[in-house]
Parts: C-alpha cells; structure tokens; sequence
C-alpha cells in the first residue's frame, strides 16, 4: 500500500498535533470501514421491476459501490469539496492551524473539516454536532491520517460518498438520487451531480424542496468550479443550468415515498411485519424491514393499477362515495392491482384505511353465486322452477322472514337462470332454505371468503360484511374451475446481498367440482350479457354479478375473465350513506358506478390480451347439474392415490383422503372409498377416500 511523502513543514506540524493530541484526556479509538452504519433502504419492486417504494427508518441509506456512480459526481463532489483529494494529503494542517486560532480568539470551535477524508472521520465520530472542542477536531485529523495509511484513495471515496448527509434524511449518494430525482445513481447527470455536491456544503439551507432559489445558486458555484477545473465545458455548464433541479424523487417536500399503489405498498409492509420469517419478534421485523436492506418483489402490475386508478378517477365526481378494487389472477392468487381509496396522502381522517383489504361491508346480491354452487352440489338443476311473487314470507325458526325484490321485477316463476340474470331475492330466499344456510356460507369459505360469516337465512342477500379482495379472490376460484389459489402480494423476498429469504409457494387445491365452477361461471356471463351486469360488458367473456344493498350504502360489481378477476366497491368509506339524490346524481346500485368502473379497467387493462373463453363444464356432470338426478361414483379401490383423485374430481366431486394403515395393499393406494362405487349420489359430493400408509 502506498504511502504519502510529507513535506517537512507539515511533518512539523503533525508532530506537535500529536504532542497536543497525546496530551488529550481520551484515548484515540482505531477507525476503520465498518464504522458506518448498516442500516439499509429496504426496496419495493412491481411485478416488473419497477420501484413502487424506498423503505427505511430515520436514517436514509442505500449503499452503492464505487464503481456505480458515476465520473461525473465524482468529479463533482472532489471538486467542490477537496481539489486536491488524489494527490493531497488527508490533512489539511494549514487549515487546521487557521482553525485553532481562530478558535482560540474567538473562544469556541468554529471551523469545520475540509479534506474529503477529514469529512467522513467527522461524520463517523460526530455526525453534523457543531461547537466541537478543538481536541476533538485533533483527534479527527489523527484519524483522517491513520484512515489514509489503511485504505486507498478510491476506498475512502467509497466510503465517504455512502455515508456524507445530503439533505431530506438521505445519507449517501445512493439515497440521495432516489430522494431528489426518483433514480438509481447510476443515471445521475451533471446537473444533477452538482446539485448533489452543492447540498453537502450545507443540506438544510440548500434543500432545493425547500430553498429551490438557495440550492439553483449553489448548483451554479459547483458548475463554474468544475468549469474552471476543467472537468466540463462551458457549454455543458450553461446547458446543466438550465435543467429543473429535481425530479419526481420521494424528498419530504416532493412527491411522498410509495407514490405508485401507496395502499398496496402498506398492504405488503404489514404482511412483512407479520411473517416469522423476517424475525422471531415484531421489533426484528422492523428492524429488517426499514434498515435489513431487503429486495421486496411484489405481484402489482403497474400497467393495471394505473388503468385501476384511472377508471375510478373517471367514473366518480370529485366529491362523493369512494371506490375500492382488488384484482387477483385466478391462475395463480397473484394480486396485480388494488385500489384503497382516493387520496392515501391527503392528510384527511381515514384516508390511508385500505377500502380494498381493510374495511368489510355488506356483500348485497354477490352472495348468490354461493347459493347457487352450494344448490349445484346437491344436484338442484339450473331448471329448477320457482315461484317468484313481488315478496314472500318464508317461516323461520323464531318467527317470519320476510323478503320482496326490487321493484320493476318481472314475477310469475323463475328457474335458478333467470332468477340469476334479474337478481331476483324472493327466488334465492325460496333456494337458500332449500340448501342450508350452514352450505352457503360453507362455499363462501371454500372459495376464498376469510371474514366469519353467520349462517343465517338472510346471509343470501349478503347481511354479512366482506372486504373487495376475499371477495375477488373467491370468484376468482369460480372462474379458475373451482381451484383455489390464495391471494398473495409478494412472490420473492431477497437480503441486501442476494440470499432468498423468502419465496411464495403455491396452494392450489380444488374446493369445487370443476363442471359445477363452469356452470356457475355460464350463468354468471348471462348476468353481464342481458341481466343487471350489462354495464360491465367490454366485448369479450365475462362473468360477474351486481350487489346492491337495501339500504344503498353499499354498491357492488364482482367478477372478470379467465386472464383476471376484480371486485369493485362503491360507497362512503366510515359510515353507510344512502347513495341516492341528491347526495348522488342518481340512486347508485352495483350496475351503475361499479359496473362502469369495472368496464373501464378491463377494457383497458385486457386491450392487448387474447380473447379467451370459459370452458364448457365437462359432459358427465352437466346432465347431472341439469336436473337432481345424481352421479354414479366410479369404483377406486386398489387404483393409486393420483388416480383415483383425478378421476373423481374429473367426474366433479369432491375428494377428501385419510391414512390408514393396511397390509393389503402397498403405500399410497386406496383400500375403502365411501360412498362405494356405483352409489348415485347429487354431483358436487364429497368422496371419502382411505389411503394405505
């Protein structure tokens, strides 16, 4: 390792600071490069790459090598901060000399470090304090010498350039750039490079969100000292000045860090802090989350949020009910875009409440496609007749359930199809105590609802409260053939130097018959085709259902295509509001506002995707779906676990194993099966299955 030739005069000089340092009362600690600080930005990625958000704690910091910042800054900040850094001494003694005496006339410290190496001693050992003694300021320039005998050059810029304050909470370059321009250092031009070495020389009188006059006249001193070095042009300096000082960076006085789905971005820092997996206690979690650098890869599709936003934004006036949307891919639970509410920034009570995860409101008639499995799987034909007055009267144990549907509905009788298509409640009041309450809401579980449900009568016209998400994700399991995936919004979580620390796994698992998800799924595109959803159509498939409740505080559009399924939600946020004149513009239901929006973002967010059709439901279980007649369950007996699985399934019932110990057959094949083979049960049963362990 080289090392520096002192002239004599300034040997001189360092020999009597040591003298005046060995006289200090504290002993000289040893420096070296772990003693800045480890705390890390942590990053949140969209499905894309993309940068929703920068997360961290008071500290700001987001460490860069050397080599990723540009010549450029580099230049800029030697320049502006120490001419002489590559060839100069770390010591300044003249300036340290200058500084003792002017210390001593005017009885405090007043002078600050000047070499680059002088500078990162200062902001290891004593941050930005000011009045510091001149013993203290002694024992840096020590250091700053025994900093450059153990580390190159290039080193200490290194490590000066990650941790010097720029300003706004951002300590090294590498935070900086993403505070004041939203980019990585590496794309950091001239103009911006001044403006970055400008700041340090003082970072709150010169916060260009702050004091944009101060900061511009700054940036112009460090472009006429690179001018004069010969680092740039005239031209190029002319042209840096001209620039806007910053861009859309996440500064305190700029555009607010998570601008991008600012709902999601906090939906995916509570699932951090609740996972074991980044710490045994919630002080750990934190710790990793805002200062453990972590990679956070997300599933939002920033394409789709942005058409999510947009139609939200385009359907309602400025004033009025709020929207909340949630999509998830059926193939897969990924959620690809979430809508929380209007304005997460805005200041007002509330207004960071996630609409789209956080608030649970009554479902009004989305709830009836659960009827309608849960009537499919007891072998209740579509066919089926029912009367279908103005209101009806239905008695319940304590008492009478009255219900009557809205009026204008067509009355007479009515098969499940087209009391479907006019959502019609008296029909599905007659259906649910034809099912069971406790068989509704148990579809409702299986399909994806987490919310507790009661089961009760009235759980039909959706009395229960559900959130916009659980409810996308359980038709989002109607429309992916009865597979449920579970909705998740990070697919991979990385350390600051590569390792996977986590990784989503997928759960799919069939929670209904395929042919009895396919026959939903075709009543359920006549409702968008002809029935209340029309407003909801967008020139392809698609399959959904309109929820209106009675008190219209709760307005509903649920459903989607193969590629995607949504839930919109429309109402006031904190309190249920009647959505009617003249607080609104008209009486809103779900086949006005959510049906519209829903309209406007699947346009938009499936313009470049095929057309894709539903399946058709599988031969065998659409004649028994078609009438209560049943299925006759296949002998499995002595066929491996696989087979007999996908056999039964194929033929669309439910399969539920047990291990049992048998020494007929070997390991992993079925020894009993109840119901036994050739029993005709209603399509959509359960069959029991014992599996030899």
């Amino acid at each position: 390792m080289s090392r520096t030739r002192w002239p004599r005069p300034a040997a001189a000089a360092l020999a009597g600071l040591s003298l005046l340092a060995a006289a200090c009362s504290y002993q000289i600690p040893t420096l070296r490069a772990g003693s800045v600080s480890r705390v890390r930005n942590s990053v949140v990625l969209a499905a894309d790459g993309s940068v929703l958000a920068t997360l961290h704690g008071p500290i700001d910091r987001q460490p860069v090598a050397l080599s990723a910042v540009p010549e450029i800054l580099q230049q800029a900040v030697i320049t502006t901060e120490d001419r002489g850094f590559w060839t100069e001494p770390a010591i300044d003694v003249r300036a340290i000399i200058r500084a003792a005496l002017t210390d001593l006339r005017q009885g405090q410290a007043t002078q600050g470090a000047s070499t680059i190496p002088e500078q990162y001693v200062k902001t290891v050992l004593a941050g930005e304090a000011a009045n510091r003694h001149l013993s203290e300021k002694i024992r840096e320039a020590t250091l700053a010498y025994e900093l450059e005998h153990q580390h190159s050059r290039a080193d200490i810029l290194g490590l000066y350039l990650n941790t010097v304050y720029f300003g706004a909470g951002a300590y090294g370059v590498g935070a900086a750039a993403l505070t004041y321009f939203g980019r990585p250092v590496g794309q950091v031009d001239l103009a911006q490079a001044a403006l970055l070495a400008g700041v340090i020389h003082a970072p709150s009188a010169d916060d260009p969100f702050v004091h944009p006059q101060a900061a511009a006249a700054r940036r112009q001193v460090v472009l006429d000292e690179m001018r004069s070095a010969g680092d740039i042009t005239a031209a190029q300096a002319a042209s840096a000045a001209a620039e806007a000082l910053v861009g859309t960076g996440s500064g305190s006085a700029g555009v607010p860090e998570g601008e991008l789905a600012p709902y999601f971005v906090a939906d995916v820092e509570a699932s951090i802090l609740a996972n074991p997996a980044f710490g045994a206690t919630p002080e750990a979690r934190r710790a990793a989350l805002y200062g453990g650098g972590l990679i956070i890869h997300t599933t939002l599709d920033l394409a789709q949020e942005a058409d999510a936003e947009q139609a939200a934004g385009r359907v309602l006036p400025a004033r009025g009910p709020s929207a909340a949307l949630a999509t998830v891919d059926p193939t897969t639970g990924a959620v690809t875009a979430l809508v929380g509410g209007r304005d997460f920034y805005s200041g007002r009570p509330g207004s960071q409440l996630d609409l789209a995860t956080q608030s649970e409101r009554q479902g009004g008639s989305t709830f009836k496609p659960f009827v309608l499995t849960a009537a499919l799987e007891h072998g209740i034909g579509l066919n089926q007749e029912f009367a279908a007055p103005a209101r009806i009267s239905i008695p319940i144990t304590g008492g009478t359930w009255n219900v009557q549907n809205y009026p204008g509905e067509p009355v007479g009788t009515m098969n499940l199809v087209k009391a479907t298509i006019f959502s019609d409640n008296v029909v599905y009041a007659q259906l649910m105590m034809r099912t069971g309450p406790s068989s509704a809401v148990s579809v409702a579980a299986r399909l994806g609802i987490t919310t507790p449900l009661q089961a009760n009568p009235a759980a039909v016209l959706g009395t229960n409260p559900v959130d916009p998400l659980e409810m996308a994700d359980a038709y989002a399991t109607l429309i992916n053939g009865g597979v449920h995936n579970s909705p998740f919004m990070v697919s991979e979580v990385d350390g600051p130097h590569g390792r996977v620390l986590y990784r989503h796994h997928s759960d799919a698992r069939r929670v209904v018959p395929a042919a009895v998800a396919y026959t939903v799924d075709g009543v359920l595109q006549q409702v968008v085709d002809q029935g209340t959803g029309v407003e909801a159509r967008i020139g392809r498939p698609v399959a959904g259902k309109t929820g209106t409740t009675d008190s219209w505080a709760d307005a509903w559009f649920v459903g989607g295509t193969p590629q995607l399924a949504s839930a919109v939600w429309v109402g006031y946020p904190g309190a249920e509001r009647p959505m009617v004149p003249p607080a609104t513009p008209f009486q809103i239901t779900g086949g006005t506002w959510p049906a519209r929006i829903f309209q406007l973002y699947a346009s938009a967010a499936l313009a470049d995707q095929p057309v894709v059709d539903f399946p058709n439901p599988p031969s065998g279980p659409a004649a028994a779906i078609d009438g209560p007649a049943g299925l006759s369950v296949d002998a499995v007996v002595g066929f491996p676990e696989a087979q007999a699985t996908a056999q039964l399934d194929r033929d669309g019932f439910v399969v539920r194993t047990e291990s049992v110990p048998n020494n007929e057959y070997p390991p992993g094949y079925v020894v009993s099966q109840s119901p036994a083979g050739g029993t005709d049960v209603p399509g959509g049963s359960t069959v029991v299955l014992q599996i030899s362990d």
